[in-house]
């Protein structure tokens, strides 16, 4: 379950493209942030992707991935050349298929081998009729779905919407959001050869006059109970409403947004599957585990992570995609799941009501992103790269310690699980899993 969305320069305020996605995924699935340099390969040379093996190609470009720790794909990133991918699960009426490649592979494919959008799109589409895509996604739970896909690049989006091998792809012309639905219908650039007549040999439509993709091709039971319906609605009406004025923090503030119907309720005593900031406790529905905001062009692409669960209580770091030591390589995997599980323990301790002044904590958190948001506004057309490397330590390295120090005062605090029976054992039963004692840690 995810949310993806993007604003085109025509719709925001300083002209630059603005990309941005919540991955949502089951909840103690550590979300890892890698880089990975430029690299050239041998002629003949593999590459092992989650589950099956393909040809590599003679270069692939510097890449930031956001991914799965079990997988070799991720479910958002971007490169050098600023092209943007995030994926989305999308239930169809098409049947599964064998292992082979997963939505997540197909992103860093792209990423790895592709400058541009329409370049991206291209090649996920031959990857898909050469190598299909199949198998499981879950990380503690068989999952397998399909993958929509949002493709940008510093000037321009496409919307590619998979059911099996058979697509379907929009060019973006404004703002658009994409979820756990397929969102296009009768208007599409660019299609699968066979899409249509497969609908009509299905019997799903009488002619290409009746054709409706989103329509004909969706297990429309499944996708109901995703919650993709509320979640999509609310990023698209809050991109139409901004439109001209669209911001990074306009962005940020949409992936931290929680439904309207829990009210004064907090996602820390209930599931929140029609939330874009997804809280996980119900019987159906993942965890947000992961956000994501990206501005492309001038003066230069950057990128603001949490690389954190919960956006709602996190906070975003800026990243350049220069000479710098903030995100870890592929080889240092453990590093990387340390960064993330820290968070992920502060998580689990406001679950558990145990932070103390956490309303304190917030407040300094937003203060670190507000002064670190003005200080990038502020960089003017000439680019000082030493004035670059002081914002990002100083974000990065001031969030740590207050992350550190709220996690070490708040361990050994009393404190519960509130909500509905099988909300605090259903959450009681995550954080027991993932290892967490927080009477003992130190």
């Amino acid at each position: 379950m995810c949310d993806t969305m993007v604003a085109l320069g025509n719709s925001t305020r300083d002209g630059n493209v603005i990309f941005a996605k919540n991955s949502d995924r089951q909840p103690n699935e550590p979300l890892l942030m890698v880089r990975v340099p430029r690299q050239s390969h041998a002629k003949g040379e593999q590459v092992k992707c989650t589950y099956i093996t393909i040809d590599q190609v003679d270069e692939t470009y510097d890449v930031l991935l956001l991914k799965p720790s079990w997988m070799w794909g991720a479910e958002m990133g971007a490169n050098e050349f600023g092209l943007n991918i995030g994926n989305e699960a999308v239930f169809t009426k098409v049947k599964q298929g064998p292992e082979a490649l997963l939505g997540m592979d197909l992103v860093r494919l792209a990423l790895e081998r592709c400058k541009t959008s329409t370049e991206a799109l291209h090649l996920i589409t031959d990857l898909l009729a050469k190598h299909g895509q199949g198998g499981n996604c879950g990380y503690e739970k068989q999952f397998v779905y399909h993958n929509a896909f949002l493709i940008a690049d510093r000037d321009s989006a496409w919307v590619l919407e998979t059911a099996g091998p058979y697509w379907a792809a929009e060019r973006v012309k404004d703002v658009r959001a994409i979820s756990n639905r397929l969102s296009i219908g009768k208007d599409f650039d660019l299609a699968h050869p066979e899409l249509i007549n497969y609908a009509i040999s299905k019997r799903w439509c009488r002619s290409e006059e009746d054709f409706d993709f989103a329509r004909l091709y969706s297990n429309h039971l499944i996708t109901r109970f995703s919650g993709s319906e509320s979640r999509h609605q609310a990023c698209r009406a809050r991109l139409q409403t901004e439109k001209g004025q669209i911001t990074v923090e306009t962005m940020m503030e949409i992936l931290r947004s929680h439904d309207q119907k829990l009210g004064s309720k907090s996602p820390f005593t209930q599931p929140a599957l029609d939330s874009v900031c997804m809280h996980g406790g119900g019987l159906v529905g993942d965890h947000t585990t992961g956000s994501y905001v990206a501005s492309l062009g001038k003066p230069l692409d950057t990128y603001w992570l949490t690389g954190s669960s919960t956006p709602c209580i996190s906070i975003f770091k800026p990243y350049w995609m220069t000479e710098n030591r903030c995100l870890f390589s592929e080889e240092q995997e453990q590093e990387a799941l340390d960064f993330w599980m820290l968070r992920e323990e502060f998580h689990r301790l406001v679950l558990q009501n145990k932070v103390f002044q956490l309303e304190e904590h917030l407040q300094k958190g937003a203060e670190l992103e507000r002064t670190t948001l003005a200080e990038v506004a502020s960089l003017g057309a000439k680019i000082d790269p030493r004035r670059l490397k002081a914002i990002m330590m100083k974000a990065w390295q001031e969030e740590h310690k207050l992350m550190h120090t709220a996690v070490v005062r708040s361990r050994p605090n009393a404190g519960e699980i509130r909500g509905s029976l099988y909300f605090k054992r259903y959450w009681k039963r995550q954080t027991e899993k993932l290892g967490f004692d927080s009477s003992s840690r130190s």
